[in-house]
C-alpha cells in the first residue's frame, strides 16, 4: 500500500506513548494515526498532541492495523474490541496477556518466530516484556547448540506496572505492590498459583515454550520487582544440548539479531544505559561445559512492548528497517 496505512493505537498510557514514538522513529508508512482510549480528550503522546477518540466499534472503520497498548498483564480492551476491529478489516496486535496462550493466536517475537505470522486470523499477541528479551538472547544459543533447560531470575522495573508503578516509586503511592518498593526488592509479580509460581513466572515458562517452539523446555523463573524506573534485567542460566566454549558463545551473541553485545565477557549493561534503546543488551557471559550464564537488560517499554509490536507490524506489511 504505497500511500501508507491507517493505524490505531488503543491506550494513551506509557506503552501507547512508546508505540507512537516507535512508529515515528522507525518511519512506519502511515497514512493516518488514530489514538483511542476510554474517554475522548486531548493528550500528548511522544511529544505530539492528539485528539483522542473513544475506543468503540465504529472507531475502527478504515483501520489497517490496531495496536492494543494495555499495561503488561492488564485485562485489556482487546477482549471487548478486537473482534470488532478485525471484522472491519484491521489486524490487531495486542500487548495484553489475554490471548498469548490461545493456540489459534500467534505469539511473536520477530527475531525468533516471524514465520508464526503466516496464516494469522487477524489477531497477533505481543509477548510479556520479560519473556521477550530472554527469548531474543536464548534463540541464537538454541539454534547453534540446542537448549535443554533455563533458569532465570528477573529484576524488573516499576514501569512494567504502568504509571501506578512509577508513582509507587516516585511518590510512595500505596496499593500497587504488596510492600513498599522504594529501597526494596519484591519477589512477587502477579498472583501466586497452587504450584507456588507467580503469574509472571508462569508466563515466562509457557510463553518461552510457545515462541521458541519447544513445548517441553524446562523453564524455571523467579521474578522480582526492584526500584528502577525503566529497564528489566535478567540473570540467565541455560543448559545447552552440547558442550561449547566461551569463544563460540561470544561469537554467537555478537552476530545475533536484536542482541547488543560488546564482545567483552566481563562487560555488563545496566537498566540506566538500556533505557530509551530498543536493543537487548548482553554481558557477564560465562561458559562451563554445556552451561552458559549471562546477564541481559532491555527497555521493557520498548523491546518489551512497543518496539516488538511495531516490528510485528513491519513484518506484516513487508517493511525492512
Amino acid at each position: 500500500m504505497s500511500e501508507g496505512y491507517t493505524v490505531a493505537v488503543v491506550g494513551a498510557g506509557m506503552v501507547g506513548d512508546r508505540i507512537v514514538a516507535e512508529l515515528r522513529r522507525r518511519d512506519f508508512p502511515l497514512k493516518e494515526l488514530r489514538v483511542l482510549a476510554r474517554t475522548a480528550r486531548r493528550e500528548t503522546l511522544a511529544g505530539e498532541e492528539f485528539d483522542v477518540g473513544v475506543a468503540e466499534p465504529g472507531a475502527f472503520e478504515g483501520v489497517d492495523i490496531a495496536f492494543f497498548a494495555g499495561t503488561e498483564g492488564e485485562k485489556g480492551a482487546a477482549v471487548q474490541l478486537a473482534d470488532e476491529a478485525i471484522s472491519r478489516g484491521a489486524v490487531v496486535i495486542d500487548n495484553g496477556s489475554d490471548f498469548r496462550m490461545d493456540p489459534e493466536v500467534p505469539l511473536v517475537v520477530p527475531e525468533v518466530n516471524a514465520d508464526a505470522l503466516e496464516g494469522h486470523d487477524g489477531l497477533i499477541a505481543n509477548a510479556n516484556c520479560s519473556t521477550t528479551q530472554m527469548v531474543v538472547t536464548l534463540n541464537p544459543l538454541a539454534r547453534e547448540f540446542g537448549l535443554e533447560k533455563v533458569v532465570v531470575s528477573t529484576y524488573q522495573a516499576v514501569s512494567g506496572s504502568g504509571r501506578g508503578g512509577v508513582e509507587a516509586l516516585e511518590e510512595g503511592r500505596e496499593g500497587v505492590y504488596p510492600k513498599p518498593i522504594d529501597r526494596n526488592a519484591i519477589p512477587l509479580i502477579g498472583g501466586v498459583g497452587n504450584d507456588g509460581y507467580t503469574t509472571e513466572e508462569t508466563k515466562m515458562r509457557l510463553e518461552t515454550r510457545k515462541i521458541m517452539g519447544l513445548p517441553d523446555l524446562d523453564v524455571f523463573a523467579t521474578t522480582v520487582r526492584i526500584p528502577v524506573h525503566t529497564g528489566h534485567s535478567e540473570s540467565v542460566y541455560a543448559e545447552l544440548g552440547r558442550e561449547t566454549t566461551l569463544e563460540e558463545v561470544l561469537e554467537v551473541f555478537s552476530s545475533a539479531p536484536g542482541v547488543v553485545f560488546s564482545g567483552d565477557a566481563e562487560g555488563f549493561p545496566t537498566p540506566l544505559e538500556a533505557a530509551g534503546d530498543p536493543g537487548t543488551f548482553v554481558g557477564r557471559v560465562r561458559v562451563e561445559g554445556n552451561v552458559v550464564q549471562y546477564w541481559c537488560v532491555s527497555d521493557n517499554l520498548l523491546k518489551g512492548a512497543a518496539t516488538n509490536a511495531v516490528q510485528i507490524a513491519e513484518e506484516l506489511v513487508g517493511v525492512r528497517v
